[in-house]
């Protein structure tokens, strides 16, 4: 029966994600019935797999949807047609960009890149700069997976270096090079959604981002060099030990040079496809990167004479790890479903009128304000970066605000910043909890929180002068 479940679950999602992109370019009306039904199917056997106690978020949101939608005047039916296809983009791209990661594990760039800027890596604060910077670019690659595969990497480095002040050392970089990066990295989910979402220009918001987040490095800097103080622990006298213990097992230089222009070529050629085709094309920004990830890694491939490699790769993730993302994209059909029903009523309207109303009584507020708030305490309620953006950036849609949308996609992604730095019951946190045994609550609000502040006033400074001057 397992066996069966997973089966039929893998099939709906196949057939979810062939059918989205043959659907967009080919409009059928029995292509969007059959891609509506493998959605339906998604969810079902996602529910068999599980079993429901263990799927409390992506039930409770379609409950909830399901309620508004049948007291509002729209026909379930209609619902169920239409409210399973409201994520198909964002489903699309969660599908496909994992499998960046065959590309990243096929030769030992991180160890290359090491030996090739052990020199500039060589105190506390130059290598710290190295691991918040670098976190963001494997984001590029492995999404929240660059947590793990960034902490195992320099505990490699740092294998003998132990205690509190190591792991705040560590962890602090990469949990807040990861929440850097959701602010600019175009593969990551949450920010190509609410581009895309927001219609904002993918130019700006990514300069926009990728300015505030290297401010953001620099006030990490200051606060990793008073934690170091506070500490009272001399960890580059420690860093130095281990990175010449380490180059002294450093394998051929040639293969390390190679390998480290091979790293920039494939990082080049990604990011700067897609931002070049989205300029060139005429086409959704959640279609434009899967395809262009799949050719990416195809042509990458074909390059290095290893197609049986990525033929084994393909299978492996059919027969195994597609599966396993069905918990996310089970979530991202409730959202969805929650967002059609929602449209279906005078939600928007309301929300508008609030929002009026607040201003009104506080006038040197405005909604900006609060947009990275509402972001962070959903994400204290377990609700992960990606779901917050689709349901927040999914309601904003709807409602007209006189602000440039670059503006709005920050003020929404410096909450899922933040929520990223704090709360314990979301992925990232819970991931480098696992690796460094700590709690989340110390890996999160006791070591960041006075960094997430100041990074909430950084970024509002910036937003609120944008709004005054235009």
């Amino acid at each position: 029966m397992k066996n069966l479940t997973n089966w039929c679950l893998t099939l709906s999602i196949i057939t979810f994600t062939v059918l989205h992109f043959v659907t967009y370019f080919y409009d059928n009306e029995w292509l969007l019935r059959i891609l509506s039904i493998s959605g339906i199917g998604i969810f079902v056997f996602t529910v068999v797999k599980y079993t429901p106690p263990k799927i409390k978020m992506p039930s409770s949101l379609f409950v909830i949807g399901f309620i508004i939608l049948f007291f509002s005047k729209t026909s379930l039916v209609e619902g169920f047609w239409s409210g399973f296809l409201q994520m198909r983009n964002i489903i699309g791209l969660l599908v496909i960009v994992p499998m960046i990661s065959w590309v990243l594990r096929e030769e030992p760039f991180l160890e290359a890149i090491m030996g090739f800027g052990h020199r500039f890596l060589n105190t506390s604060r130059k290598f710290y700069f190295g691991m918040i910077s670098f976190t963001q670019v494997i984001a590029y690659f492995l999404l929240f997976g660059s947590i793990t595969m960034m902490y195992q990497f320099v505990n490699m480095i740092l294998k003998d270096e132990k205690g509190e002040a190591w792991e705040h050392f560590k962890g602090t970089a990469l949990l807040r090079g990861f929440s850097l990066s959701v602010l600019w990295v175009i593969s990551i989910p949450s920010f190509a959604y609410v581009v895309e979402t927001m219609d904002a220009s993918l130019s700006i918001s990514i300069i926009q981002g990728l300015i505030i987040s290297i401010c953001g490095i620099f006030v990490a800097l200051l606060f990793s060099k008073s934690e170091e103080k506070k500490y009272g622990v001399n960890l580059t006298a420690g860093l130095k030990t281990e990175i010449a213990e380490l180059l002294n097992h450093t394998s051929n230089k040639k293969v390390m040079h190679r390998n480290v222009k091979e790293f920039i070529i494939l990082f080049i050629s990604l990011f700067g496809t897609i931002f070049i085709l989205n300029f060139i094309v005429t086409m959704e920004l959640l279609i434009l990167i899967p395809l262009v990830v799949m050719v990416w890694i195809v042509v990458y491939y074909i390059i290095k004479g290893r197609m049986n490699k990525l033929f084994d790769l393909a299978k492996s993730y059919v027969r195994t790890d597609m599966a396993k993302q069905s918990y996310q994209l089970c979530v991202m059909l409730g959202a969805g479903f929650l967002i059609f029903a929602l449209n279906q009523t005078e939600f928007a309207n309301s929300i508008v009128n609030g929002i009026y109303s607040l201003q009104e009584m506080l006038p040197f507020l405005n909604i900006l304000y609060f947009l990275p708030i509402m972001v962070i305490l959903l994400g204290f309620v377990a609700l992960g970066p990606l779901t917050v953006m689709v349901l927040v950036a999914g309601i904003l849609q709807s409602i007209h605000l006189p602000y440039p949308p670059e503006l709005i996609v920050l003020a929404i992604t410096l909450g899922s910043s933040i929520s990223i730095l704090l709360s314990p019951v979301i992925m990232p946190i819970i991931m480098l909890s696992g690796q460094n045994q700590l709690s989340g609550f110390k890996n999160g609000i006791q070591f960041n929180w006075k960094f997430a502040v100041v990074l909430y006033v950084l970024v509002m400074g910036y937003v609120q002068v944008r709004v005054y001057l235009g």
